[in-house]
């Protein structure tokens, strides 16, 4: 019988939240289609469903998420959990409210923290490494900026339902005493973010261990479409480490015409035999074009939403035309965006993660033009400047 069903507001949000449980011995998959039959999640101890709904409007992620708790519902699924950002970005407020509506439920735990990656929550205001949540760098997202650090503000901003109860938690023994403190019946529907979800693995007894991991190619490929700060200190750290880059020009990230096309299947044979051996970047960011970039968009008439898209096609393109022409290589993906463009691109919809390789990097496995390949998956905020470097 299926224990538990996370539903995850992006893809690299769904697998650092399955991993919690992976890694402890829970049969776990990830998923994709809001259509699929929960029929076929017979055998698994969790079901993750990506439900991609941090970047649509908080009615769209309400009718989206209800929708599929509702099915959830139908099927005996005894708790529920909704994965949120550890940033606070996107339909909080939206996505909780069509949980609880789906299940009939007044009240619901919101546990938004994440200590061990330096998010808390004190006085209900969220911060990062200390800052409150608005004033550090999510709050200058380029495309979901966090306008505010009090959480049931953020909520209030989306939705007008109440009982959603906003929790404080600074350190794990915090959230393991929520969990204690909610008992069974409060776990029939809770939130947070990978945080939360560790302990939940733990409440309910998933203390195993994941699968082993197979010999991987000694070469590291990052596809990068995340213009996070975070991440792109850790790009030009590896970049100044020995990693060779490679960067779209602005026609390449922004020409929707560009992927697939002969041109693009040239470029990647050329870089292909560019980098050889190497452990390489392929990153939608070139610092030296910024005022290209911006004047292209504002030639085109571009939105926000528009760039983004464009980019993550674009880049996930070039990836598969990589691999088409026979990278073999450990893969990491950053970026929810990115990873789901990526999978889309290679026709993948479902996939199982195996381990935590670092706090927030998270291994998984997908089929491919006959061969398995490992690829590491991120958010863009997590991790150390020497990060990638670490990761070889």
């Amino acid at each position: 019988m299926l224990r538990l069903l996370i539903v995850a507001d992006d893809f690299t949000g769904a697998l650092d939240t399955g991993v919690q449980f992976a890694s402890r011995g829970a049969k776990t998959k990830v998923v994709t289609d809001p259509g699929y039959d929960l029929s076929r999640a017979e055998g698994l101890d969790v079901l993750v469903f990506d439900s991609e709904s941090r970047h649509i409007t908080p009615t769209e992620a309400y009718k989206t998420v209800n929708s599929f708790v509702a099915r959830a519902k139908a099927f005996n699924i005894p708790r529920i959990y909704k994965k949120t950002d550890s940033g606070l970005r996107g339909n909080i407020g939206g996505e909780l409210a069509g949980a609880m509506d789906a299940l009939g439920l007044d009240t619901m735990a919101f546990v938004p923290a994440f200590p061990a990656m330096n998010r808390t929550t004190k006085g209900g205001i969220h911060y990062v490494d200390g800052v409150p949540v608005a004033e550090s760098m999510f709050g200058r997202d380029p495309f979901e900026p966090v306008k505010n650090s009090n959480v049931n503000k953020i909520i209030a901003e989306q939705t007008d339902k109440v009982g959603i109860r906003v929790y404080d938690a600074e350190t794990d023994d915090d959230m393991y005493k929520i969990a204690s403190e909610l008992g069974e019946s409060g776990l029939r529907l809770t939130a947070g973010c990978a945080g939360f979800a560790g302990v939940l693995a733990s409440v309910l007894g998933f203390n195993g261990h994941g699968a082993e991991v197979g010999s991987m190619p000694s070469q590291f490929f990052m596809i990068c479409g995340s213009v996070n700060p975070v991440t792109q200190a850790q790009v030009k750290y590896a970049a100044s480490h020995g990693f060779r880059k490679i960067c779209l020009s602005v026609e390449q990230k922004l020409n929707p015409d560009w992927p697939g096309s002969a041109e693009c299947i040239d470029t990647a044979r050329r870089w292909l035999d560019e980098i050889g051996d190497h452990n390489a970047i392929l990153d939608a960011n070139d610092p030296n074009e910024t005022q290209q970039t911006d004047d292209y968009i504002k030639a085109n008439n571009l939105t926000m939403d528009q760039v983004r898209l464009r980019i993550s096609h674009s880049i996930t393109g070039a990836a598969k035309a990589l691999l088409d022409n026979g990278l073999d290589a450990r893969l990491m993906c950053v970026g929810g965006d990115t990873l789901l463009a990526l999978m889309r691109c290679v026709g993948v919809f479902e996939l199982i993660p195996i381990c935590e390789i670092a706090r927030g990097v998270v291994l998984t496995s997908f089929a491919y033009g006959g061969k398995d390949y490992y690829i590491m998956t991120k958010s863009g905020g997590f991790g150390n400047e020497n990060l990638l470097a670490t990761l070889v």
